[in-house]
């Protein structure tokens, strides 16, 4: 009998608080562990592709009309198998498979300019204090509707400080710490290294080659990160509390084009939950979610 079977089956109102709990969090352990060997995969290939534009452009033989939207597909699939990484999925400190972890956190986000560290960093407190007006580093990409949301956030990225990046700057300046000045001092150099990547290739003459590669593509890829990864799961972002702050949806595009995060509650219930096994354990725990009073959004 399957497990959302099983759970159906009970009164899940006769339950207490702590039966709950324990009921929910028995069905969640049995989606952890293991290798998210797809992932990984994930991450390498798509670096290997985007690192092969480079060459394939720069020499003429791929039209830029052809380099742009692959770059941008790039950018867009950059992001997931370091989220993998950044909440230790792969493994944690100490592990076997830990150098690969970080091997995968740290090369995945490459396409899109990103630092690892300061990633993770910000992540953590994005986890800590989802949609909290001030504490939220992600609480930028709030908005009244999706159009405007991504009105918004091609303009912040047109800025020459984005608004996104100032907040992430300062939530690591609350932590405080060495580890968080570190990442910062890193997320520094890697945007120096982009501006100085674009004015040099453009210096050479290869202005639309690197604006097909890095340019356009981090522009609209973001758009589609930012909408999909954190403006969809939270919309309206204005509920906190672990059953409220994040939702269930349905998207036309379905759970592919979405990136997966149609059931990105999960991931908030369950960080260290490899994202392939998010749809098996939205179905395994829906009940419950219902009894939590989630949002669940037709789905």
């Amino acid at each position: 009998m399957s497990v959302s079977a099983t759970v159906q089956e009970r009164e899940l109102s006769a339950l207490s608080t702590q039966e709950l709990m324990r009921l929910e969090r028995s069905i969640a352990d049995q989606f952890m562990g293991g290798l998210p060997w797809g992932s990984i995969a994930w991450a390498f290939t798509n670096l290997a592709v985007w690192l092969s534009l480079w060459p394939l452009t720069l020499s003429g033989m791929l039209p830029l009309w052809a380099t742009a939207p692959i770059a941008t597909l790039n950018v867009i699939l950059a992001y997931l198998p370091s989220h993998e990484a950044q909440h230790r999925i792969i493994a944690r400190e100490g592990e076997r498979h830990f150098w690969l972890n970080e091997l995968v956190g740290h090369l995945s986000p490459f396409p899109m300019g990103l630092s690892y560290e300061a990633a993770r960093l910000t992540h953590y407190e994005h986890h800590k204090h989802a949609n909290h007006p001030e504490l939220d580093p992600d609480i930028n990409t709030k908005s009244d509707s999706a159009w405007y949301m991504v009105a918004k956030d091609i303009r912040s990225q047109l800025q020459t400080v984005s608004k996104a990046n100032t907040s992430y700057a300062k939530a690591l300046e609350r932590l405080g710490t060495e580890e968080a000045r570190r990442a910062g001092a890193v997320a520094l150099i890697y945007a120096l290294a982009t501006n100085a990547l674009l004015f040099g290739f453009a210096w050479a003459g290869y202005a639309m080659e690197v604006a097909a590669l890095v340019w356009l593509p981090r522009i609209i890829g973001g758009v589609y990160i930012r909408f999909f990864l954190s403006w969809s799961p939270h919309h309206p972002a204005a509920d906190l509390g672990r059953y409220r702050d994040t939702r269930g949806f349905r998207s036309r595009l379905g759970n592919i084009l979405t990136m997966g995060m149609q059931y990105h509650i999960i991931h908030h219930l369950y960080p260290r939950m490899p994202l392939f096994r998010h749809p098996a354990a939205f179905r395994a725990l829906r009940p419950i979610l219902v009894a939590r009073g989630c949002r669940l959004d037709g789905i």
